[in-house]
């Protein structure tokens, strides 16, 4: 009989595991069909993977030139026509896609990383410690976040590194606050109170019991930041503190392309639709992931 009841679970088990697979899918599809700014997850994730096979899909390299064909227009050869040294603007906005996620990914986890750290020290251990990271991120606050971007940026030379670095720090009092704000609230709850009690490390407290409950704003945050550094990002090489030439970047293409808008329009059209659809989709991406993460819209759901 006991046998019986075993092999009759494990039927059961394998019967409902397609199930399963099939409720997961269904929910996928359905998400989908309710909310349309899923659909901008995949304009993002054919971006990401025109920037790793990069070389598999340009027809040319990006800094090779040919000044005979300098300045010509969109044809089948060259889509988006060709810059002002005759290279290939589609190659140039492919390869270019490289540079510009790479600096939004690295920027985000940098100043996330930096700012959460900082923000959970100070509602963990309050006191002064609170008081003194919560003076230097509102000193930080008080400047213009362009500004100081241009003065890092500025000051530590033109550079993609040096562009990351002044993007993250400008980014670090957002993180700081939000994490501050959610760490105080799961801090006072009886299970941190507890672990504490039973002598259990502080960083052991901090990354299991958390930081993981105060992950899903975090994450939205970051979706949304994300854009802000490609904006920026992008500005700051239209002004030369960025990638500088002849290294394939958007914003830098842009910065070439504004000398030939009245004779040559078509040289701003591949970097600017570039922009345009990656904020986009970042920016509606993370609204969704933000109304999905609401226990309010959850429980409406």
């Amino acid at each position: 009989m006991a046998i019986q009841k075993n092999l009759s679970e494990e039927v059961l088990v394998v019967e409902e595991q397609p199930s399963l697979r099939q409720t997961s899918w269904t929910r996928i599809v359905q998400a989908f069909r309710q909310d349309p700014r899923w659909w901008f997850a995949v304009v993002l994730l054919l971006f990401v993977l025109t920037a790793i096979f990069a070389p598999l899909i340009s027809s040319y390299p990006p800094l090779q030139d040919h000044p005979s064909i300098a300045t010509q227009g969109p044809s089948f050869a060259h889509p988006l026509g060709t810059d002002a040294l005759g290279r290939d603007q589609l190659s140039r906005v492919i390869y270019g896609a490289r540079i510009s996620l790479a600096v939004g990914i690295a920027t985000i986890l940098l100043g996330g990383i930096c700012g959460t750290l900082l923000g959970i020290v100070a509602a963990y251990f309050k006191g002064w410690v609170d008081q003194l990271i919560t003076m230097i991120v509102d000193a930080i606050l008080s400047f213009p976040g362009i500004v100081l971007i241009l003065a890092i940026a500025a000051a530590l030379g033109p550079s993609v590194i040096n562009s990351i670095i002044a993007l993250a720090f400008v980014r670090i009092p957002v993180y700081a606050r939000i994490s501050r704000g959610q760490a105080l609230q799961v801090a006072s709850l009886d299970y941190v109170t507890a672990a504490t009690v039973c002598g259990t490390p502080t960083w052991k407290t901090v990354f299991r019991h958390i930081l993981p409950n105060i992950f899903s704003p975090l994450l939205v945050q970051a979706t949304l930041s994300i854009s802000y550094a490609i904006l920026d990002e992008s500005l700051l090489s239209f002004l030369g503190l960025g990638a500088q030439p002849p290294t394939p970047e958007w914003g830098s293409m842009v910065s070439d392309a504004q000398t030939y808008l009245s004779s040559d329009p078509w040289m701003l059209l591949g970097p600017a639709i570039a922009i345009i659809l990656v904020v986009l989709s970042l920016n509606l991406l993370g609204d969704a992931v933000r109304d999905h993460l609401d226990p309010h819209s959850i429980a409406r759901m």
